[in-house]
């Protein structure tokens, strides 16, 4: 088998649990050893039970918390600017298609939401206006 990756990262809530594939053992069978897990929130990584984790582990490891958190922080961006589209398809269906009783479901939550939303980002410009 080859072609595979020397290392396989199962991703979890907050990090990974990192393995060392390992394709060359006498059944030629595929094998994942946990070496380690990962916390992507602090960059913690801990050895699993005695493992010592080689240079090569720790760059791979790396590697990969660098990539993944440049993924998560594309896709945040992604969901807000979803979120965007969604706001603008929610303004065109109050305006054209919702009925009395739906607006009322939905009109308090919303206008609280926004205006959370408005003095957040009303803030935060603030706050990097005063900065520069």
């Amino acid at each position: 088998m080859s072609g595979l990756p020397p290392y396989y990262f199962r991703v979890k809530e907050n990090g990974a649990l990192v393995f060392r594939v390992d394709a060359e053992n006498r059944q030629r069978r595929l094998e994942l050893d946990q070496i380690a897990t990962l916390n992507i929130n602090n960059g913690a990584v801990k050895p699993q039970g005695d493992t010592i984790l080689t240079p090569a582990d720790k760059a791979a490891i790396d590697a990969w918390m660098a990539e993944r958190s440049a993924t998560l922080a594309a896709r945040d961006v992604d969901d807000i600017l979803r979120t965007v589209d969604h706001l603008n398809l929610t303004a065109h269906w109050a305006q054209a298609r919702a009925t009395d009783d739906q607006l009322d479901a939905v009109t308090d939550r919303l206008l609280m939401a926004m205006h959370d939303l408005r003095t957040v980002l009303a803030k935060k410009r603030a706050d990097r206006l005063q900065g520069d």
